[in-house]
């Protein structure tokens, strides 16, 4: 059994809220260098070249990277031969998300109520998903999830009659309708299979997996390739003003699923899809 002080998890999400503010991660950043020599259309790599030039002022100056710094999402893969003492783990966490908020004086996006709207002023609560893993190490991914491209997500509940077809026909349906107010070139997060909850904790933490890496189950690998390319050839392009690159990745997650069902979730995220991971 290994004892970790709440302390440390307080500490290191304090530093990863601001360091995913600030930093592009480095699949993302050679994602964009590709974009950049890949794109066709003149005013898609102009407006390419732009978003790196804000990037590279945004790591030379600590200035966020977007203006919309997200709403805390943290992933927690605790190993199961983890002890946690002084104090609450919850507790802990949101305590870091506060202090990285209001010592990196990040904008707080937070609303205590969602229909009476009080900003709580520190960026708090986090939105933290728990899964218990074998081992003594506990991998922390901190995702702030930017609302302009969370608000062009969606949920299908297909029928299994549907099949693949249907289930890409979804994920090009939840493209398109996002058009530019995802802030392309975005990378679509999918989930598929499991419940109406579980496939769009999927298509989220689908958003953490590095860009470069395609699935191991070779259907969906080669779903993430052909959706890739139809995206692309979609003419929406960086910054929605045309060009051929919409997206940077897909990334599918699938799960067992009822025989009755066929749930299929996307969520999108903006160019920067900002998240930092770290284990201890």
């Amino acid at each position: 059994m290994r004892t970790i002080n709440v302390q440390k998890i307080t500490d290191n999400i304090k530093e990863m809220c601001i360091e995913a503010n600030h930093f592009l991660s480095e699949d993302m950043r050679c994602a964009m260098d590709r974009a950049v020599e890949t794109e066709k259309a003149p005013l898609g790599k102009q407006i390419l070249e732009q978003l790196q030039e804000n990037l590279r002022i945004a790591g030379d100056d600590m200035i966020p990277i977007c203006q919309d710094t997200g709403m805390a999402v943290i992933f927690l893969e605790i190993g199961q031969e983890v002890h946690f003492e002084g104090g609450s783990l919850e507790e802990a966490v949101n305590e870091g998300v506060r202090q990285g908020y209001v010592q990196g004086f990040l904008r707080k996006s937070v609303v205590k109520d969602p229909i009476y709207r009080e900003n709580t002023k520190d960026n708090t609560p986090a939105v933290i998903h728990y899964a218990i893993k074998p081992g003594d190490q506990v991998k922390i991914t901190v995702a702030p999830k930017g609302f302009g491209s969370e608000n062009m997500s969606s949920v299908f509940m297909l029928k299994p009659a549907d099949g693949i077809e249907g289930v890409k026909n979804a994920i090009l349906t939840a493209v398109k309708d996002a058009g530019p107010n995802a802030c392309p070139p975005m990378v679509v997060g999918v989930g598929v299979g499991g419940t109406f909850e579980k496939c769009a904790l999927m298509a989220k933490a689908a958003l953490t997996r590095p860009v470069d890496k395609r699935s191991e189950i070779p259907y969906v690998r080669e779903m993430e390739e052909e959706l890739l390319e139809k995206i692309n050839r979609s003419g929406i392009g960086p910054g929605g003003l045309g060009g051929t690159t919409t997206a940077l990745a897909v990334n599918i997650n699938t799960y067992p699923t009822h025989i009755a069902g066929l749930p299929v979730a996307v969520n999108m995220c903006c160019h920067v899809n900002r998240h930092a991971v770290r284990t201890i």
